[in-house]
């Protein structure tokens, strides 16, 4: 299963949410400027960000000192994969107006998507007077400290977001993570529920959620969450997994297979599908296709839950016990429960 991760974590995700912000323009003799920064805000929130980028270029093509529509083409451009090139928009509409909040607020999320997370502290930092009411802003300060690997600042400002906000349904996913990480399991199954509650299209809740009830191997209602997060996001390769770890546990590998193969074509580097690939190749009983798939997933991610259980299985499916049992025990070394009851029950 995946826990929606991010690059550098299997069990988080910062799911971001960015505003379309708008400011007046009324200056009459960039008429022009503006009725395409208009048609551009519309396509933008129909989601044609392309198309939105082209009235964008528009607008700055009339009205190069357009600081607003340098932040929303960022906008258009972050929402099509471009960050650099969002970044670069955001650069450009704070070098306009050096007070464009949302500029440094929408800058600072791009920085830490690309790993600058100085950048993206000194920008949060410089906002925090204008945003210290603000429930989004805790949010984001929270995502921040959960890549700078400060998880007991990142819970604090959760609670912020929500002393601010109690129906902050990002804040209530984020901090449910957290639980879940903790395994604090009950709690993070409350704060996916609350979030679902207050933000029906909350995918990322209704993903994590149904991994919860899985894990109490309630995988018809799991199945339902998760098919509710596809219904959402029907090419988030995380999602098209685990829809797949829970068919497998339900015992319809044939069902789950495609679903594997199709995550793994939208992310390669997704070790928790490579496990589940050597998982549905243990249930049709061929090793070696399963020892292949799971050392993968140990070469990419080594604390993937139960990676070295299966790849013990693997090897005594093979028949190779000894080599079945160095598997279990180094899993046991770094904490795999089921990896210490297979060596318990099959070594000496």
């Amino acid at each position: 299963m995946n826990f929606f991760p991010p690059r550098t974590c299997p069990f988080f995700s910062l799911f971001i949410v960015i505003g379309l912000f708008l400011s007046a323009c009324s200056d009459s003799n960039n008429s022009e400027a503006i009725v395409f920064f208009q048609r551009a805000n519309v396509a933008f929130k129909t989601g044609e960000y392309r198309q939105a980028i082209k009235f964008y270029n528009e607008a700055i093509e009339k009205k190069p000192d357009f600081a607003d529509a340098y932040n929303n083409r960022g906008l258009a451009k972050y929402r099509i994969g471009d960050l650099p090139e969002a970044l670069e928009d955001y650069n450009r509409a704070i070098e306009k107006d050096g007070e464009f909040w949302e500029a440094y607020f929408n800058r600072a999320d791009v920085r830490a998507e690309l790993n600058d997370l100085k950048g993206s502290a000194d920008d949060l930092s410089k906002i925090q007077p204008v945003y210290k009411d603000s429930s989004y802003y805790y949010v984001r300060l929270g995502n921040l400290q959960v890549r700078q690997d400060a998880v007991s600042a990142a819970q604090a400002s959760y609670e912020k977001a929500l002393a601010l906000d109690s129906k902050n349904a990002e804040a209530l996913t984020n901090r449910g993570v957290l639980y879940f990480n903790q395994k604090q399991f009950d709690r993070a199954k409350t704060d996916f529920q609350r979030a679902t509650e207050f933000n029906p299209k909350q995918h990322f809740a209704f993903n994590n959620l149904g991994l919860i009830l899985g894990r109490e191997k309630k995988y018809a209602e799991a199945l339902q969450l998760t098919d509710k997060a596809l219904a959402l996001q029907p090419a988030q390769p995380y999602y098209l997994n685990n829809k797949g770890y829970l068919l497998l546990q339900s015992n319809r590998p044939d069902e789950a297979l495609p679903l594997i193969q199709q995550s793994l074509k939208l992310d390669e580097q997704n070790g928790w599908a490579h496990r589940n690939l050597g998982l549905y190749f243990l249930t049709k009983q061929q090793p070696d296709q399963a020892i292949a798939s799971l050392q993968e997933a140990e070469r990419l991610d080594p604390s993937i839950e139960n990676v070295y259980a299966y790849l013990g299985q693997a090897y005594q499916q093979s028949g190779d016990p000894a080599q079945a049992c160095q598997v279990w025990k180094k899993g046991e070394q770094i904490g795999d429960e089921l990896a210490k009851e297979n060596r318990i029950r099959f070594c000496r």
